[in-house]
Formats: C-alpha cells, structure tokens, sequence
C-alpha cells in the first residue's frame, strides 16, 4: 500500500471513531440523563413543573431541619392578595407512604394525621428560622407554619420543602392568630380524594401550583 492510501485510511478510522463517540456521548445532559440546567432568560424560575418530591415520610422521632438561608425566599401574592410561597424554597414534598393503592389507611382513616404530625417542640424552632428565610417580621402568632401539602393530602410531615412561614390573608386582624382560607380548600381536596371525585396525585400538583385555584383546576366546587 502506498503512503498516500495508508494515511487515507487513517483518516477515515479516525473520522469513523469520533463519529461514533459523538452520537454516544451525553453532552449538556445530566448524570442521570435529564435535560441540562440553564439560567438563560425564558426559564421559568416560578412555575413548578414536574412531580413533586417525595420527602422522607413519618418519623417515630423528628428531629429540627435546616431552613433555606434568611432572605433567599420571597412571598408572592395573588391579584386579591393571598399570599402563596416561593417555589425554588418550597415546592412541597409528600408522604412517601400515601398513594392511591393506601388512600383507606392513611388520609381517608380517621385520626391518620394526628399520628405523624411534628410537635410543636419542634416545629417552633423550625418556624422561627424559617420566617428569616422568607423574611417574615410580623408578630409569629398571626402566621402559619404551614404545610404546603398539608398531611391530610399526603404531604410529608416535615420535609423542609414543604414548610413554609405563611403570612395573614387578606382582611386578617392583627393579634387574631392565622386566618388561613387555604385551609378550607385542603378539606374539600381531600373529601374530593377519599370519595373518588379527583386523584391524589392531580391534588397534590395543583395545590403546589397555587391554592387559589387549585379547586377551579381540577373542575371542583369553590
């Protein structure tokens, strides 16, 4: 073979191998094989999207979780001003051990929350460093330290990604404790849930998404 053949076929090896790693490779991808994170403009930072993550589920002993940092979480409120969370510190999380197939011994059994909810021992502390995170300074008394999925539709007890320091609805008077209209939407989910009306896992999307209108979304009653 001549010089000028041989290095001919060199080449086209060489362009032959590179092809192949090329078609291969993961490149921009994640370990596991998800799309890459970017910051370019048009990523929505405050929409959620995808499922919700699933937390540790119920402790026999729980223990104080660590909060975002103070001041990286920011209230956002609603067109009549309720106030909902920030969904890079608190996208929610459920209970592992709630699904559909364990809906009658779990949050459709009398008295199942009461069972695996935090004590208050616990729970206050968390509170308290939680309102630096979202910068909350009014009397703690008025807020909630709410669950975003709140137990009773299967959300984890206390996964610090559920958890949030919930200011005053509208119209709340100060010194009255937490006026939380949230609270009645959670009530009819659930009744919705445990009577087959709507999916527990379409309820737990749409109260993460907003609160507000999570009923209207799933074609419930206000």
């Amino acid at each position: 073979m001549s010089n000028s053949a041989r290095w001919a076929a060199v080449a086209a090896v060489t362009v032959l191998a590179t092809t192949i790693a090329g078609c291969s490779g993961k490149t921009g991808s994640d370990p596991k094989g998800g799309s890459p994170k970017s910051g370019a403009p048009g990523s929505s930072a405050s929409a959620p999207s995808g499922p919700v993550p699933v937390g540790p589920g119920p402790q026999s002993a729980y223990t104080v979780q660590k909060q975002p940092d103070p001041g990286t979480c920011h209230v956002r409120y609603t067109a009549d001003k309720q106030p909902l969370l920030d969904p890079k510190c608190t996208p929610g999380a459920t209970n592992p051990k709630v699904t559909p197939q364990t809906l009658k011994t779990t949050i459709c059994q009398s008295g199942y929350t009461k069972g695996i909810r935090p004590p208050v021992s616990i729970t206050n502390r968390e509170k308290a460093t939680n309102a630096k995170s979202y910068g909350y300074t009014g009397p703690m008394h008025d807020a909630e330290y709410d669950h975003l999925i709140s137990l009773q539709l299967g959300g984890d007890p206390n996964d610090p990604r559920n958890l949030w320091v919930e200011p005053p609805s509208p119209g709340h008077k100060p010194g009255a404790g937490p006026n939380n209209p949230k609270d009645g939407v959670e009530n009819k989910l659930k009744t919705a849930i445990c009577s087959g009306k709507t999916d527990l896992v379409k309820a737990q999307q749409a109260i993460t998404h907003d609160w507000t209108t999570a009923l209207s979304s799933l074609g419930l009653k206000e």
